[in-house]
C-alpha cells in the first residue's frame, strides 16, 4: 500500500473515530444527567426515614440496610454489575478498616454494597454542599479539611469513638481523585495510624473499573461490570505506631501491583507517571 493511500485511510478512521465520539455525545450526558435524577429522587423518596434514622447513632446499623439498598439501586439503575471475589470474608460485629483505590463518584457506593458490616466513612468537608445529599453526608460521614491539623485531630477522635462502638471505618487513602494517567496516588497516613492504634485489619480492596467506566471526566464512560477485588486481610496486631509508613507502603504495593497488573485497567491509564 502507497505512503498516500495510507495517509487517506489514517485519515478516514481518524475522522470516523471523532465523529463516533459527538454522536455519543449527548447519550453520555443524558445517561450522566440521569445518574442524579436517580440519586436525588430516591433521596427525596427516603426522606422521612432518613431524617429518623440520622437522628441518633444507636439507628445506624438499620440506615446502613438502607443505604446498602439504595448504593445496588444506583449501581444498578446505571446499568453497572458487581463481579465480586473475595480472598477473604469478613465476620459480623467486627471491626475493620476498609481502604480502595479512589477513582470514580461511584466508588463510595460500591465499597457499601460490599459490607454487611455498618461502615462510617471519612470524606471531604466539600461535599457538603450539595443540596440534600449534603444534609445527610454531614450526620453520617466523619468530615476532614486536609489543610487543617484541628480538623485531622477531630476526625481522629471521632472515629476513635464510632471504632469503639463495634462499626468500622472507610478511606480511601489517596486523599484525593488521581488525574487519569495515574495509576495510584501516593496514599495518607491517617488510615494506617487508626488501623494500628485499635489494633483492626485492614481491609485492602481494588475497583478495577470504576475509572473506566464512570470516572470524573464527564465525557467518558459506558454501562459494563464492575470488577473488584477483596485482598487478604492485613493484620495490624502487635503493630506500633511508628510501623505505620511500612505498614501504609504494604498496602500501597499491593494495591499499586493488582491495578498494574490488570489489562484493561493499564489500557486505561495513559502513562505510567507512578513508575
Amino acid at each position: 500500500m502507497s505512503k498516500n493511500k495510507v495517509k487517506i485511510y489514517q485519515t478516514k478512521e481518524i475522522t470516523t473515530l471523532a465523529t463516533m465520539k459527538y454522536f455519543k455525545l449527548p447519550f453520555l450526558l443524558v445517561w450522566r444527567i440521569w445518574f442524579y435524577i436517580l440519586m436525588f429522587s430516591t433521596i427525596i423518596i427516603m426522606l422521612p426515614f432518613l431524617l429518623v434514622l440520622t437522628s441518633d447513632e444507636k439507628y445506624y446499623p438499620t440506615f446502613w440496610k438502607m443505604v446498602r439498598a439504595w448504593s445496588f439501586l444506583l449501581i444498578y439503575g446505571m446499568g453497572f454489575r458487581l463481579k465480586i471475589k473475595k480472598e477473604q470474608k469478613i465476620e459480623k460485629n467486627k471491626s475493620y478498616m476498609f481502604i480502595a483505590n479512589h477513582a470514580s463518584l461511584l466508588d463510595p457506593w460500591v465499597m457499601i454494597a460490599l459490607s454487611k458490616n455498618p461502615i462510617v466513612f471519612v470524606g471531604k468537608k466539600e461535599l457538603v454542599k450539595i443540596p440534600v445529599f449534603g444534609f445527610f453526608y454531614r450526620k453520617v460521614v466523619i468530615m476532614v479539611d486536609r489543610g487543617s491539623e484541628k480538623s485531622r485531630k477531630r476526625v481522629y477522635e471521632m472515629a476513635k469513638k464510632r471504632l469503639k462502638n463495634g462499626t468500622s471505618v472507610g478511606i480511601f487513602p489517596e486523599g484525593l481523585v488521581p488525574e487519569e494517567d495515574i495509576i495510584l496516588a501516593p496514599f495518607k497516613n491517617g488510615a494506617f495510624s487508626l488501623a494500628i492504634e485499635h489494633q483492626i485489619p485492614i481491609v485492602p480492596q481494588v475497583y478495577y473499573d470504576c475509572k473506566r467506566f464512570f470516572s470524573w471526566n464527564i465525557f467518558k464512560g459506558r454501562p459494563g461490570t464492575f470488577r473488584v477485588k477483596q485482598c487478604n486481610f492485613i493484620e495490624t496486631k502487635g503493630l506500633k505506631i511508628e510501623e505505620r509508613k511500612k505498614l501504609k507502603q504494604k498496602v500501597f504495593t499491593l494495591t499499586y501491583n493488582e491495578l498494574k497488573n490488570d489489562k484493561l485497567y493499564m489500557k486505561d491509564t495513559n502513562k505510567l507517571n507512578n513508575e
